[in-house]
């Protein structure tokens, strides 16, 4: 656990040096250095951390897109099983079609 205002020692809630700095981090780091290299040192950090945060949005809604696309997909071979399904239904009536009962005017004659 690392604090905003101190960090702790490693009695107290196992107290860890932290290992990056966070843009806001880097900000203050640059009002307090105040030459012209850590200037633009923390500049282009500030830019990687914006393409960083660009990159994570552009990752998020391309899994949003490739789940709706397998969602799809998903439906499309149920719907493909039910049509196959079908034409097997259909063909297995023409195979084997029912005798229908002639129409029409019968005589008494004929039975």
């Amino acid at each position: 656990m690392v604090s905003q205002n101190a960090i702790p020692s490693k009695q107290h809630l196992g107290g860890f040096l932290p290992y990056v700095f966070s843009e806001h981090g880097v900000l203050q780091l640059a009002n307090v250095l105040r030459s012209e290299k850590a200037t633009q040192i923390s500049i282009r950090i500030i830019e990687v951390f914006v393409k960083m945060r660009e990159m994570l949005t552009d990752t998020l809604s391309l899994k949003l897109d490739i789940e709706q696309i397998k969602k799809k997909l998903t439906n499309q071979d149920k719907n493909i099983e039910l049509v196959f399904r079908y034409l097997d239904e259909l063909i297995e009536k023409q195979e084997k079609p029912k005798p229908r009962k002639r129409i029409g005017f019968v005589s008494d004659d004929q039975g």
